[in-house]
């Protein structure tokens, strides 16, 4: 155990509750709107920091430099799809889902405003998107509770169970306190870590191997892009989830103005492809810096810790946390504001006062944050990376089409939204359990296709939308300060 990065991670972890409680403070008479959606008050830094944060989880520190490093360059295809994916969503989807989410009856959630966007009374698309909410963010906040659990287990030495209960409390209570907003300006803070950290080990990295040939030989063809047309395909797949994202694209619908999306929008992209372009070459450099280790999920903890003395390598490491800690909070978030929105008011309290949606929706915090807890205690859940690929998978396919569609198709319905959700995600789920082990194709991106054929099949076979539906897609499809 080493003191010094031990009284370093506990100092940061009181940092983030600190936000929990001052914004709980500074907000006890908020209502739903500012619990779920900040007021739709955020900035464009805080809400592009936030956004790539809450997508950067655990695996851009710990997954994707563990595949660079066993298998090489040819990995790097995962990198440019989410480049790409993570670019189209801010300029295509940001623009249009705010205006729409504020025109649609003032929607703070995406299962709201897809109902909204129809102008419809059914219960049927909230109940839907929320329950594949509740399975998928548990799944996917596992991965980032595993991840904390690995980080004080290598660092500190500590049972990796117990640092996910800890982990798990921290998170809890800054998202259960605080809310959106203190999601937001936790995940603005752990953004500017996770940069700090990408930039510095590799390069300090590179000045130790000057002149040095490094630990041993690089296996052969190691820095070639070339793969397999599976790998490519299912790398560039990746990006589509971005789409589909809810706890990214939230942040859309919470930055005050256009002019602060496009602002915002420049500030995410420049991170994101920096924070990827330099999660690459951590694997790269940690491979020449340390040769052949025996778990290379560790290889950026293990490269700090040789780097760096105690002081900075647990600043640095605390990257991790923040990575892990970020996507875990808007992931609760995410799916406690569609349960109480979208569930428990519209079918079991339709009276409830927005302190009962508060509350309710800090009650299944705390039920989520436990399932995950477990699944992430599961010595057979798999490894950080496998979390996080079947999570992204289903939401993108669920919901990628389906926003799409809402945005950019006038002639897009009700049942086609529904229909293609289902779509989505069965057919991912499906080529997941059947299909992806035989033709090594991500599940994403057969999710996705059958998402938006069935889709638009069942749209041009329902009635054309009603007046009224066009006349809001008409004025949500011009740009204006709204």
């Amino acid at each position: 155990m080493n003191t010094v990065e031990l009284i370093i991670f506990i100092v940061y972890l009181a940092f983030m509750l600190g936000i929990g409680f001052f914004f709980f403070l500074r907000s006890k008479n908020a209502g739903e709107k500012d619990y779920f959606l900040g007021g739709r008050n955020m900035g464009a830094w805080v809400s592009a920091l936030s956004a790539g944060a809450s997508d950067m989880s655990a695996w851009v520190l710990m997954g994707l430099p563990a595949s660079v490093y066993a298998a090489g360059m040819g990995q790097t295809w995962i990198a440019i799809g989410l480049a790409l994916g993570y670019a189209g969503s801010w300029i295509f989807e940001a623009p249009r889902l705010r205006r729409f989410s504020i025109l649609a009856d003032d929607s703070i959630t995406i299962p709201q405003y897809l109902t909204n966007r129809f102008l419809s009374k059914s219960r049927v698309l909230r109940i839907l998107c929320a329950v594949i909410f509740l399975l998928a963010y548990t799944v996917y906040a596992a991965s980032s509770i595993k991840a904390c659990g690995t980080l004080f287990h290598s660092v500190i030495g500590i049972p990796a169970t117990t640092a996910m209960y800890i982990a798990a409390l921290i998170i809890v209570g800054y998202t259960f306190l605080g809310g959106f907003s203190a999601v937001c300006w936790t995940d603005f803070f752990q953004g500017l870590l996770m940069l700090a950290a990408l930039l510095v080990a590799p390069l300090f990295a590179l000045t130790l191997l000057r002149g040095t040939s490094g630990a041993g030989e690089l296996p052969l063809g190691y820095w070639s892009l070339r793969s397999g047309w599976q790998s490519v395909v299912s790398g560039l797949g990746w990006g589509l989830g971005y789409f589909g994202m809810p706890h990214i694209i939230i942040r859309f619908m919470s930055i005050r103005s256009e002019k602060e999306v496009r602002k915002s929008g420049i500030i995410g992209i420049s991170w994101t492809v920096i924070i990827l372009v330099f999660s690459v070459a951590a694997g790269a450099v940690g491979r020449m810096l340390l040769g052949q280790i025996d778990d290379p999920s560790v290889v950026f903890i293990t490269m700090v810790r040789r780097i760096f003395p105690a002081a900075v390598s647990g600043i640095l490491l605390s990257a991790i946390l923040a990575a892990a800690m970020s996507t875990a909070d808007s992931q609760l978030l995410a799916s406690a504001s569609a349960f109480a929105s979208d569930v428990y008011k519209p079918v079991f309290r339709r009276q409830a006062s927005d302190r009962e949606m508060l509350w309710a929706s800090r009650i299944i915090v705390f039920l989520i944050a436990g399932a995950a807890l477990l699944i992430a205690a599961n010595p057979a859940s798999g490894t950080v990376m496998g979390l996080v690929e079947n999570a992204w998978g289903v939401f993108g396919a669920a919901f990628g089409p389906v926003i799409l569609l809402s945005l950019f198709w006038k002639r897009f319905t009700f049942s086609g939204a529904a229909a293609g959700i289902l779509a989505g995600a069965a057919a991912d789920v499906a080529w997941l359990m059947l299909k992806k082990d035989a033709t090594g194709i991500y599940e994403i991106i057969p999710g996705f296709l059958a998402g938006l054929v069935i889709a638009v099949a069942v749209s041009l076979l329902s009635p054309a939308p009603p007046e009224q539906v066009c006349s809001l897609f008409d004025r949500a499809s011009r740009p204006e300060d709204v």
